[in-house]
Parts: structure tokens; sequence; C-alpha cells
């Protein structure tokens, strides 16, 4: 894919966003990896529902303008963005935004820890919150950074979720399911009779997901680490 075609796909990723109600106004922001030192984000102060390719600018791993945008500066939150493409070498997209189920569990810091639907435990494994941070400053990355090793989305405290991957749609279809999650989580609570899978329907899921060789990350894979950080492969008091 030439650049250009790369950021006609994050227009479409920034509609798609504004469309589904993921963010409102100039929220969220949308960044993809060109090379090992080259990064296209999206515009500060720009509705991801009405951006245009132009729009869209270049820059280098510590956030330097190289190209493009002509009077738009670079997301004002690229920092969080940058922190994990510099601890996952595999990542070539990050997607943030502020869907509105997710990012309700955020702003009660409560984790999406409970094995509800088998495509979320395949997926996403547990989605964990991460501290509060001051937008636009270094709290949010280093926030983040303490789960960009094992996971590939995380909800940021009274904030919204960011997700990433190894492809922009990818990193897209991760939020999509965070808030999907998030949203039936809820609405099974409402019900008040939401029943979790068992650990061994859970480790047939995770078995599922191996043998498929699926890209990313997963919790389900962690061993022997805080069981804070663990799915419940291993303790089902995580989820």
């Amino acid at each position: 894919m030439i650049e250009y075609e790369y950021k006609q796909q994050i227009c479409h990723i920034g509609k798609r966003m504004y469309d589904s109600g993921f963010v409102a106004a100039n929220d969220g922001n949308i960044t993809v990896k060109l090379s090992e030192g080259e990064i296209i984000t999206t515009p500060t102060g720009v509705s991801k529902g009405f951006m245009t390719p132009e729009m869209l600018i270049k820059v280098d791993m510590e956030g330097n303008v190289l190209e493009g945008g002509g009077n738009w500066r670079p997301s004002s939150e690229l920092k969080m963005h940058l922190r994990v493409y510099k601890d996952r070498p595999d990542v070539r997209a990050v997607v943030h935004a502020h869907p509105p189920h997710a990012t309700t569990f955020a702003i009660a810091r409560i984790p999406l820890n409970k094995p509800l639907i088998a495509e979320a435990i395949v997926t996403l494994g547990c989605v964990p919150v991460a501290e509060y941070g001051t937008p636009s400053t270094n709290e949010v990355p280093d926030a983040v950074a303490v789960y960009v090793e094992h996971f590939d989305a995380v909800l940021l405290a009274n904030h919204g979720a960011l997700a990433w991957g190894d492809d922009l749609i990818t990193a897209y279809h991760k939020l999509e399911s965070v808030e999907f999650y998030a949203k039936l989580t809820l609405l099974s609570a409402q019900l008040g009779s939401a029943h979790e899978l068992s650990i061994d329907q859970i480790e047939k899921l995770y078995e599922i997901r191996k043998k498929q060789g699926l890209p990313g990350r997963h919790p389900g894979d962690l061993c022997g680490v805080d069981c804070a950080l663990q799915c419940s492969r291993n303790n089902k008091k995580s989820w």
C-alpha cells in the first residue's frame, strides 16, 4: 500500500469512528507506522468524520513534523501512540477514541474482565484500565506502557479506549470489539443474570486462538506474573 492509500484508509476509519458515535466533535486520534522512522498521524482540532488525506501529517518517532498537514498540527495525544510503537515493534497502527460503553467502564475504572462471550475471550482476553493521566502529557503514555507488552487494548481511566494492531483495520476492529464487549457486559449486568464461562471453557477458547495463530498479544499468554494482570486462564478472579 502506498502512502496516499494509508491516508485514505485513516480518513475512512475516522469517518467510521465518527458515524459509530465513538467520538464527538474533534475527539480521537489515529496513527499508522509507515517505516521505522515515519508515522502518519491525524491532526489536532479536526473532526475525525470530516478529515481529508491532505490534513494528515507525517512525523518521526519523536513526534517531529516531517511533512504535510499545511496549517494543521499533529494530534496532541501523539505521545501515547509513539510509546506503543516504541514498546511493541510489531505494531503498525494505533487508534484512540471515546466509545460510550467502554468509556463508561473507564470512568468507573472497572476493567473488562468477565468471561461472557467467546469472541472477546479469543480476540482480547481481558481489557485492563490504565491509570489516569492528564491528556497530551507523558502521564498517559507512562500509564499505558504498563500494559503494552501483553495486551492489544486498554481502557484509559476517565478518558476513553486505546487499541493497536499490525495494521489499521486490525487496530480499529480491536477498538470495536472493546466497545461491544463493554456494551454486552453492561447490558447483561442490568438483567442481573450474566452467566460466566467456566475455566475449562475458557481454556478451550484459548487453545482455539493458539491454533489459529492470531496476531498480536493476549493476556492469556501471561504465566507466573501478578494475578492482577492475568486473565481467567490462570485466575478466574481477574475476570
